[in-house]
């Protein structure tokens, strides 16, 4: 019998999105009968469901459309769990899009080697994208930033946890282990940290890709790396293992460059110190937008790209240093971050 994939969607007002999703699983070129659509509805108003019964007319691909009350990313993702009929479940994020082939290399890979029981992918950018887009993308991968962590580069600075964009797991595993937490953002590194400790074995498929649209504006992206941020200190509340040096990094810097900025400013003789860290961190900075702009002909994404990236290290700093404040020094509850409007 022919491996079943069952492709998880979760989303909440995503109908724009959703479109381009399913119509790039369309052209999937694994067999129509070897994988089916989960779509799970975390509570939309925005007319998805009536979207989804004029496209299931003219669909040919096998799916299911699911509505559940609000109940949160983890929560949705595993009712689409329950629902799924397949040996494989695929999560792949409303916000992404799926080459042709993509199916198809996570197949040949998991053929080639059926011991694995989980693994994660690569996501990427279109070239239509926007400036924005593309130096947002930029950021996420670069080895500078979070791309060593995150398997957008083969050196890895620390643990590699699949994340919810593009992974999978066996169902056999899934029924081991259970399914997602209820943490609203790091919930897939919690799920990811579980399959690890299981012993499973997981590997990285760097040439399954999709791509990433993420975050449309820089407040939104601020926005979300300050969760990140936050939800580093929620995950290391339920296992330290969770927490590497590495990522202590960004509030590091970050604090270290405005105490270091303070002291330059009250004490001369060190001016010269302090001109030479700026200089040289201006210059990595320069270097990675004029990469950026050679690697996609865009002068703008050049120069987005150092403020990309200078955001990314400052918002995950901050949310960083703010839970480790709320949750381990004054020992409180779990510190949310940006809840409210938080895709606006």
């Amino acid at each position: 019998m022919s491996t079943l994939f069952s492709v998880i969607i979760p989303f909440y007002n995503r109908k724009d999105e959703i479109q381009e999703l399913l119509e790039s699983l369309e052209k999937q070129t694994l067999p129509k009968d070897q994988f089916e659509v989960i779509l799970v509805d975390d509570g939309s108003t925005d007319g998805t469901k009536e979207w989804v019964g004029e496209f299931e007319k003219r669909s040919s691909i096998n799916f299911d459309y699911v509505w559940k009350e609000r109940g949160g990313p983890g929560a949705t993702r595993n009712f689409g769990m329950e629902n799924a009929e397949g040996n494989i479940f695929v999560f792949i994020d409303s916000d992404c899009t799926a080459l042709p082939d993509w199916l198809t290399r996570i197949k040949n890979e998991f053929e080639r080697d059926p011991s694995i029981q989980a693994f994660g992918g690569r996501d990427g950018a279109r070239q239509e994208f926007s400036p924005l887009l593309k130096a947002i993308n930029y950021s996420m991968t670069s080895f500078l930033t979070t791309g060593g962590m995150r398997g957008g580069t083969k050196k890895r600075l620390a643990k590699f946890y699949p994340r919810s964009f593009n992974m999978g797991i066996r169902r056999e595993l899934y029924e081991r282990i259970g399914g997602f937490g209820n943490l609203r953002h790091g919930q897939d590194i919690e799920f990811s940290h579980r399959i690890l400790q299981s012993g499973a074995k997981v590997a990285y498929f760097s040439d399954s890709v999709v791509y990433h649209k993420r975050r449309k504006s820089l407040r939104i992206f601020f926005r979300q790396v300050f969760n990140w941020g936050v939800a580093r200190i929620n995950l290391s509340r339920i296992d330290s293992a969770m927490l590497e040096p590495l990522h202590f990094a960004p509030a590091v810097g970050l604090w270290f460059t405005l105490m270091f900025t303070l002291f330059a400013l009250f004490y001369r003789p060190v001016f010269p110190f302090w001109l030479l860290f700026v200089s040289l961190v201006g210059i990595l900075l320069f270097g990675c937008g004029f990469h950026a702009a050679i690697k996609w002909k865009s002068v703008l994404t050049g120069f987005l790209v150092p403020v990309v990236m200078t955001i990314q290290i400052v918002g995950y700093g901050l949310g960083f240093t703010s839970a480790f404040i709320w949750r381990v020094l004054l020992k409180r509850g779990e510190f949310t971050g940006f809840v409210k409007r938080y895709y606006r």
